[in-house]
């Protein structure tokens, strides 16, 4: 009865915790998936968004309510990003991959050192009533903590989906990573969409900064052991896949899960990796990817 219950509670945990890192992955999705950029500060800007949301927190606002009146500046903010992104690389024609990643870890690390010197380096965290608590369902149970932001992933994940495949800005937004010269044929800006694409993926992060608060403390760095399990979910769905980002995230969310309560967490963080290199080998282009 015990190994029922310890391999229960980690599968329900697991699929908490997935649903956690598909809201995390969800901005990459957006700029490494669709528009091919790899944006490496993009976990950067999630804990610049938590901080955000601590800010807010001890002023007296919800978390998540904090989130969402801050996706407009953090949308504003992407904007800004990538017009500099796009006059230094790609309107000159001189943009590569290993420039990019140069560009993006400098970024990251900006960040992370202008939250050390407003900050300093202490954990922090936010006060909400249902952090502490937890469900009891049975022998199932989940801390709030974790529950509040993994029913929060979902939601922004399915309107999200929505916007991409229901709405004219969106279907630019998923036809600017196929073919941008034929985008210009039809009358429509390929730099405005994808500059309307970051500033989406940049809002996202300070939701996803959010949940990630929520789950637990963090400090300026806390970032950087995020940005493997990122990529790899991104990876994992197939480039571009948002279904599919929620799905690669719930199935690595259990494995780590899985492994954490029989071997040992400190075997989690290496889990994303086995899975992407195992998929990838079977399948290259992921699991919601054109074969």
């Amino acid at each position: 009865m015990e190994f029922l219950d310890l391999i229960t509670n980690a599968l329900v945990s697991g699929v908490a915790l997935g649903s956690i890192y598909a809201l995390l992955a969800l901005g990459l999705s957006i700029t490494f998936g669709v528009l091919h950029i790899p944006n490496v500060a993009h976990p950067a800007l999630m804990i610049a968004g938590a901080y955000a949301v601590v800010f807010a927190n001890a002023r007296g606002l919800d978390p998540i309510v904090a989130a969402l009146l801050l996706t407009v500046p953090f949308y504003a903010l992407g904007i800004v990003f990538y017009e500099f992104y796009a006059r230094a690389f790609e309107k000159r024609g001189r943009g590569n991959t290993l420039q990019s990643l140069t560009l993006f870890f400098g970024v990251s690390l900006v960040i992370e050192i202008a939250l050390v010197v407003a900050f300093g380096t202490d954990l922090r965290s936010v006060e909400v009533p249902y952090v502490g608590r937890s469900l009891e369902f049975g022998i199932v149970l989940l801390p709030y903590r974790f529950l509040v932001p993994a029913l929060l992933a979902p939601v922004v994940i399915l309107a999200l989906w929505l916007y991409m495949t229901r709405t004219y800005s969106g279907l630019a937004l998923r036809a600017v990573a196929h073919d941008d010269r034929a985008l210009s044929i039809s009358g429509v800006n390929p730099v405005s969409i994808k500059r309307h694409a970051f500033g989406i993926a940049t809002a996202l992060a300070v939701l996803a900064g959010a949940a990630l608060v929520i789950t637990g403390p963090v400090d300026p760095f806390a970032g950087r052991v995020q940005i493997g399990r990122v990529f790899a979910i991104v990876v994992l769905a197939g480039l571009g896949s948002i279904p599919g980002t929620l799905v690669a995230a719930i199935l690595i969310g259990i494995a780590e899960a899985l492994v954490t309560a029989f071997l040992s967490p400190s075997w989690a963080p290496g889990v994303a990796f086995a899975i992407l290199l195992g998929t990838l080998a079977i399948r290259p282009s992921g699991l919601f990817g054109a074969r």
